[in-house]
């Protein structure tokens, strides 16, 4: 699978991998700030942004594309930073191709599985949803306020909202990803374990990393290190961009 891609600065690579409802749009000003040292590719994954669609999905499907697209652009080795899902991924690819992965990031996800009801009452809302019936973007935004409350997480996930000549229609495959939210919520296993450098950032007001997690963290990531953003959510990237930023900076020494 092609997956579309942003490109910037220049060093050593760097892929940023995007959570589900992302896209690579979201991290560019993380990108922009990073990428004084590194050339950042920031990726679509697939059934998300500008990527084909298709009603595979699992993450080690995604570890495949992103290995893909290291071999297709000839990368090498390479860094990695993920977001929830895209931390999943990042973390199944670094524990299939550890020889592709020279240090990583992940950005507010354990590798155990969740349940999250809130993504799957979205999913739901927008497959129901008729986006015939709506002239205007801010229809459909009041429309979501009783699911997403929160106006910062509900324009987030309305940047998926794409305008054409027939009229709106979602970028991301809502039916996919709705089918497949099982595998999105499953755990990552390995027998193998990766042993090079990696920091788990977590959202002081986030559930996703617990301190009972950091022996399963450590069982796969034994060099890992966690810190805490205490002002962050789960969509650090959104809500404690500039923290977010100092943290990778420092880590990655850029």
């Amino acid at each position: 699978m092609k997956l579309a891609y942003k490109k910037t600065g220049s060093g050593p690579p760097l892929i940023i991998l995007h959570g589900l409802f992302g896209m690579s749009d979201n991290w560019l000003t993380i990108a922009s700030r990073i990428a004084r040292k590194y050339t950042v590719y920031l990726l679509d994954q697939r059934n998300h942004g500008q990527s084909p669609h298709s009603p595979e999905f699992s993450y080690r499907i995604l570890a495949e594309d992103l290995e893909d697209f290291i071999r297709e652009h000839d990368l090498g080795v390479v860094r990695l930073i993920g977001h929830s899902m895209g931390g999943k991924a990042a973390m199944c690819h670094a524990l299939h191709y550890p020889e592709r992965v020279e240090q990583m990031v992940i950005v507010d996800i354990a590798p155990k599985s969740y349940y999250h009801p809130f993504f799957e009452r979205v999913l739901d809302f927008m497959q129901a949803l008729d986006l015939g019936q709506f002239m205007t973007r801010a229809a459909i935004e009041e429309a979501f306020v009783e699911n997403i409350p929160n106006p910062a997480v509900r324009l987030f996930i309305l940047k998926n909202l794409q305008r054409t000549e027939e009229g709106f229609r979602w970028r991301i495959n809502v039916q996919s990803l709705r089918d497949n939210l099982g595998e999105i919520f499953s755990a990552i296993s390995s027998g193998r374990r990766f042993e090079k450098p990696t920091l788990f950032v977590r959202g002081g007001r986030s559930d996703y990393i617990l301190d009972e997690d950091e022996p399963a963290i450590r069982a796969l990531f034994p060099a890992a290190e966690l810190i805490t953003i205490p002002e962050g959510s789960h969509w650090l990237h959104v809500d404690a961009e500039e923290a977010l930023c100092r943290h990778l900076r420092e880590y990655l020494q850029c």
